[in-house]
């Protein structure tokens, strides 16, 4: 119950550090960037799918699962991108991949500026260069995790549809069941382990992959129900496109892109916090065992 309320206690203190270090301006100009980002990768994908016999059933299966994560109007403009029929041409598969580099890299500079705040490190820590470079590795580390998840939620669908036809009467409903569970942990598993990957190569504060955990564990727990109220709150109570018209579904995904990446700096101030915490920890027992370390 101590470890509980502690954690508690350097929750409350991340949230404080979060207005301090600025966390929503630069979710902000994350989720900018991953607006830009987003859709070319997307037109990536399915350029990519429709090279093979089955394109057309893979892309259904691709806006299934995407139908678990984004909202409703984002959906509409993810299915009018997999609709389109322009998408054979090698231009255009080398185009969306220069522009989600593009886009990935200055996502991605924003993440780590958040980062360098959340362990309070130099701004000078990292070159210019250094930065973009470490920034440039880090697009393809998020975006491949990413890939192999949804195709695995993809073709979840079709190893589902197998398991039930194969499966008596009696034990469907728990197949079904099981199964979903399973698709979903893969879907928790891959943010953690994305978040994860960020945390421990996006800052010079290098540490375990056991520290960054906590941060990585809070921002999935924060990002999956905050989509869900926020999905749930567009089609019941939000009506965007009276306000913005046309481009009414290009502010809902803008926003719960700034959902997904507020989370994610969020759960790089814990770490922040949790880190000078151990600092403080381990300076204490040297200054009450100053003789341990010559043991």
């Amino acid at each position: 119950m101590i470890s509980v309320k502690r954690f508690l206690v350097h929750l409350r203190e991340a949230l404080w550090l979060a207005l301090e270090h600025d966390v929503l301006n630069t979710a902000k100009a994350a989720a900018y960037s991953g607006m830009l980002m987003l859709f070319p990768a997307l037109a990536m994908l399915a350029a990519l799918l429709s090279q093979v016999s089955e394109a057309s059933s893979f892309m259904g299966e691709v806006r299934a699962a995407f139908e678990q994560f984004l909202p409703a109007d984002s959906m509409t403009l993810l299915q009018a991108l997999m609709q389109t029929r322009r998408l054979h041409s090698a231009q255009i598969i080398l185009s969306a991949t220069g522009l989600t580099l593009f886009a990935g890299l200055g996502m991605m500079l924003s993440f780590m500026e958040g980062f360098r705040r959340a362990y309070r490190i130099r701004r000078d820590d990292w070159g210019f260069w250094q930065r973009r470079v470490r920034a440039l590795v880090l697009v393809p580390m998020v975006l491949v995790p990413l890939s192999l998840a949804t195709l695995i939620l993809v073709f979840g669908r079709e190893i589902e549809g197998w398991m039930i036809d194969k499966a008596g009467h009696e034990l469907r409903f728990m197949l079904l069941i099981f199964w979903r569970m399973v698709r979903w942990s893969v879907a928790v598993t891959a943010s953690v382990g994305v978040l994860g990957a960020l945390y421990h190569f996006g800052t010079r504060r290098t540490e375990h992959w056991a520290q960054v955990g906590p941060g990585a564990i809070a921002a999935t727990i924060m990002w999956f129900p905050a989509t869900l109220a926020y999905g749930w709150y567009v089609t019941r109570i939000a009506h965007y496109s009276i306000f913005y018209g046309s481009f009414g579904a290009g502010i809902v995904t803008l926003v719960w892109l700034y959902i997904v990446t507020f989370s994610a700096l969020m759960g790089a101030e814990l770490n922040g916090v949790l880190f000078r915490a151990r600092q403080d920890k381990d300076a204490a027992r040297q200054k009450s065992h100053p003789d341990a370390l010559n043991l």
